[in-house]
Parts: structure tokens; sequence; C-alpha cells
């Protein structure tokens, strides 16, 4: 990604790359990138949606004026400039969403959409979001089938148009993201929704875990036993596809433990759950043809910490899956708010975390995903409970 380069984390072996990837930039100064919900409203109805998203526009939306202001604002910054992705709801709703992204490219910013599958995902849209300078687009895929991906979204059918997608984004020039939500019913999946992301071509697989806010409230989500498994997982197949992994921050702790180790699994015993996941992707890859490449390492980016959020009306968040508004943008400029808001100053302090993520020897490169910690305890600075690591040291 731009802006990024090779960072420490922890030290490790000589000859290999660095496990964690840091920023080329102070993040208390500027974002790395910033999601921008442009609308609400969405056809769609999804189990785990963050936003309880509406079926129409939101009448306190940001207008077209105020998101030209908002973008004008964030190329302020300067270069580098935030990564800016529209997002909602479904920000295809939004008629001016081209005239958008044609303005926020013209000021310099990379620009990229993550819409919902839906009568308005059409190659023509598309191609006229291309030719505005839209750079990706992200696609979610909750399923390996049919069953499994209708029942997230709500809507039956939507699992055929969602492989039609794929193709229709690729076909169209732009670089194409696969968003998968795992929770406790559908990880098992998870080898077979990689094939379809490998035969799909994607340039990244962004999974998600499952927060429990929103509608995901009804949902369940991994054990921290299962959500280790899964990560080690991942960290296995990002040989064949770059993965990242969404409000899982230890995914980076367990980058730096498996750097330091030439046999991970005597070091981490694999899970009941790890060895179902190995063995359905010896079965979900055979018959295929994947080339192996070197791994991406994750990037040493969080809530509030080179990450913000700007919902429909103007209020900045750390991150879209935490509750805690930081600011707005109606009242204050956007790197005002990003550089003084005391609740992402916090967010930027190590040392202000309490409970296990305070004692850990991996807060400076983890610090613990902030929303899950928030959504199951309330408490924004405290433990992360989807997370088995007990801290060697003490406060």
């Amino acid at each position: 990604m731009d802006g990024a380069g090779t960072g420490p984390g922890q030290p490790s072996p000589a000859g290999r790359a660095r496990p964690v990837r840091l920023l080329h930039h102070d993040t208390a100064d500027r974002p790395f990138i910033v999601i921008w919900e442009v609308t609400r409203a969405c056809a769609l109805a999804c189990r785990h949606c963050r936003a309880d998203a509406i079926p129409r526009r939101d009448p306190r939306e940001l207008g077209t004026d105020e998101g030209r202001r908002l973008l004008e604002e964030l190329a302020s910054f300067g270069a580098p400039r935030p990564l800016v992705v529209l997002t909602g709801g479904d920000p295809f709703e939004r008629p001016d969403l081209a005239e958008l992204v044609r303005y926020g490219t013209s000021l310099g910013l990379s620009v990229s959409l993550s819409p919902s599958v839906t009568p308005r995902l059409t190659r023509d849209v598309l191609d006229e979001l291309r030719d505005a300078g839209a750079k990706a687009v992200s696609v979610s895929l909750d399923g390996a089938e049919a069953a499994t991906h209708d029942a997230f979204r709500g809507v039956p059918g939507v699992f055929d148009d969602t492989l039609a997608a794929l193709d229709a984004v690729r076909d169209a020039g732009l670089r194409l993201q696969v968003n998968t939500t795992v929770t406790a019913d559908n990880v098992h999946e998870l080898p077979f929704v990689l094939r379809r992301v490998l035969d799909a071509r994607v340039s990244l697989w962004s999974v998600f875990f499952l927060v429990p806010t929103g509608r995901g409230q009804a949902l369940d989500a991994l054990t921290a036993h299962d959500e280790e498994d899964v990560l080690h997982w991942l960290h296995e197949v990002s040989d064949l596809v770059p993965v990242k992994a969404t409000e899982a921050a230890h995914h980076r702790r367990v980058a730096v433990q498996r750097a330091a180790t030439d046999d991970p699994d005597a070091v981490f015993p694999p899970g009941p759950l790890r060895v179902r996941l190995r063995r359905a992707t010896a079965l979900a890859l055979a018959g295929g043809e994947f080339p192996r490449r070197p791994p991406r390492p994750p990037m040493d980016v969080g809530s509030g910490r080179g990450f913000a959020f700007v919902d429909h009306v103007g209020d900045v968040y750390p991150s879209g899956f935490l509750p805690v508004v930081a600011g707005s943008v109606r009242d204050v400029p956007f790197p005002e708010v990003y550089r003084t808001s005391p609740v992402l100053r916090s967010l930027r302090d190590p040392a202000a975390l309490g409970g296990r993520c305070g004692r850990c020897e991996f807060a400076a490169v983890c610090g613990g995903s902030r929303s899950q910690a928030y959504a199951r305890t309330g408490d924004l600075l405290g433990d992360d409970p989807s997370c088995t690591f007990e801290p060697s040291r003490r406060r």
C-alpha cells in the first residue's frame, strides 16, 4: 500500500522480512485511511450490519457541498494524503457519487468504493466511477455458497449477483477487494471462501472479525481461542493472497510471534478449529493451480491511529465499529478533529491502555481491538476479550 514500509514490531530472525509494516508518517499527524459513510441507505438487510442501514437516505446526510469540503480537508494533509473509501449503507444510493469521486480525485486523493450488491451495481455505473477516477471496489462475500451468504444479506439471490459483481469489477479495470465477515456460524466455510477469492483474482482479502455492535449483536462471535486459530490459519494462507484481518489487532502480534520461530506449530500448537480449517483448505484448493508469493506483512494501523471513520451526518469516529464520537466535521475541520480529539489521542497512546492490553509486551504493535474491547466491556481502553494472550510483564 502507498505510504507503508516495513517496521520492526519485534526483531525477526536474520534474513527475514520484518513481520509488521509501519507507516512512513506520524499517525498522530495524519491518518493513513479515512472511511466516509456517504449514506446509510441500503436495499439489503444484512444480519451483521454495524450501521443499522435504512431503506431511504437520511435528510441529515452531508450534502454535496459539505462532501466536497470534507474531501478538500482530507487533501489538505498533503502528501502522503489519506486513502479515502466511500461506503454506506450503499454508496451507490447517492446520485452525486461520481461527482464526489471525480472531485476527490482532482484533489489528489485515491478514492475507492465499498458498495452493496444490489441492482444499482452495474457495469455502466462501474465504468462511470472508474472514469471519474475510482481506484478500487470492495465486494462482500460472507459464505462460499448461496445459503450462507444470502442468509447474511437478508435477500435471496444476492450470492449469484455477488459472483457476477466480482467479475464486473475486475472487467471494469478496477482493483478488486473481497470482504468477509467471520462468525461462529460461517467460520468453517473460510477455506471455500478462500477458493472463491482466489478464483476471482482479488487484490486483497479483508476478513472482518464480528464486533457485537449494531445488528451484529444478534450473531455469535468466535471464541478467543477459535479466533487465535483463525489468525494463525490466515497467516498460513497469506502466501496465496494478501490478507487483512479487520478488528483483530492481534493478527500483528501473531505475525511477530510466528516470525520469531522456524516451527510455529511447535510453539503454537494448532487447536481443533485450525486443524479442521487446514483439512478443508486442502479440499477446497484441490484441482487448482495457485502461485505462492511472499506474504505481505500486516500494517500497524488501528482505530484512531492511522484510521478514522466519518458517518453520514459528519460525526467522526475511531472506527465504524467503535461508536464513540470524536467530533463533527460540521463543527470543526477534519484535520483538527483527528489531531486534537481526546478520544483519538488516547487511542494513540499505548500507555493509556488498561487490563492485559496495558501490560502486554506487544501493546505498541498491537494494542488490541478497541472496538471489541468497547463492545464487550464498555471500556474504550480496556481489555480486548477476543485475544487469548497472557502478557509476561506487570504494571
